[in-house]
């Protein structure tokens, strides 16, 4: 069995599948890829996914895309160390909360990250290397958010993905105030899923909306997260400037 595991940053997406990839105990190989300088969109990379994106897990030469997938194809795959609940109803709370914090969470995060983060990157590139990179990109909603981190984001987007960034943690409050994980009693994919996702530092792009009179459960369930050892080896993890064994 050999697993391959080509990814960015431990951050986001990057970091969602790490995490369960070490909670499993699971030897892989990570290659990593430098997004900022487009190794996403080589052609050697196209050829293993033609969307150009990261993550993406290579089991024995099966290739699976999307890191929500690609999570459930692990617990699927590799069932010894369960991060999803047994029972249909505690694995249907899971998903609801995966699904939401794909839906309502993620992008409004993610917009406000490109803002901070990416914007001056592309900013920085010369207009008509810009143009090739873009070029490159199979996406076309992708090549329209560089486009528009390059230009600017839009004030209204950005106000309205604050106003769902802020109904999220609402919600997550309220559902911690009942239980102490996520989805119930148990740890699942959807913790791993909401940390990554932009919870683990969400005072960089909103510190606002971040403190402990307003969600001092969200903060608390953060620390428990952060304190797991496979959550604390992925984010240190990772090489950032060539490709790494991990085991």
């Amino acid at each position: 069995m050999t697993l391959k595991y080509y990814h960015g940053p431990p951050l986001a997406n990057g970091l969602k599948s790490m995490i369960v990839l070490i909670e499993k105990d699971l030897p892989y190989e990570g290659v990593f890829l430098d997004l900022h300088k487009f190794e996403q969109h080589e052609p050697w990379f196209v050829a293993i996914n033609p969307e150009g994106q990261v993550p993406v897990l290579d089991h024995d030469g099966a290739l699976i895309t999307h890191t929500t997938v690609i999570n459930e194809y692990l617990e699927d795959a590799f069932p010894d160390v369960p991060l999803r609940p047994r029972t249909p109803l505690g694995a249907a709370r899971m998903r609801y909360w995966t699904k939401f914090i794909d839906e309502h969470f993620l992008n409004y995060v993610s917009i406000h990250g490109w803002h901070r983060v990416i914007a001056p990157i592309a900013r920085s590139v010369e207009s008509g290397e810009f143009e090739r990179l873009m070029a490159r990109i199979p996406l076309p909603d992708q090549r329209t958010k560089w486009r528009a981190a390059r230009e600017g984001f839009n004030a209204r987007d950005l106000a309205y993905a604050r106003e769902k960034v802020d109904f999220a943690i609402a919600k997550v409050e309220k559902q911690l105030a009942a239980n102490p994980w996520l989805a119930g009693d148990v740890y699942t994919l959807a913790d791993i899923n909401l940390f990554s996702s932009g919870a683990i530092n969400l005072e960089l792009s909103f510190p606002d909306l971040v403190g402990r009179e307003r969600c001092p459960r969200l903060l608390a369930w953060r620390e428990k997260m952060a304190a797991r050892p496979a959550v604390a080896r992925a984010v240190k993890g990772g090489d950032r400037s060539a490709p790494a064994r991990r085991t």
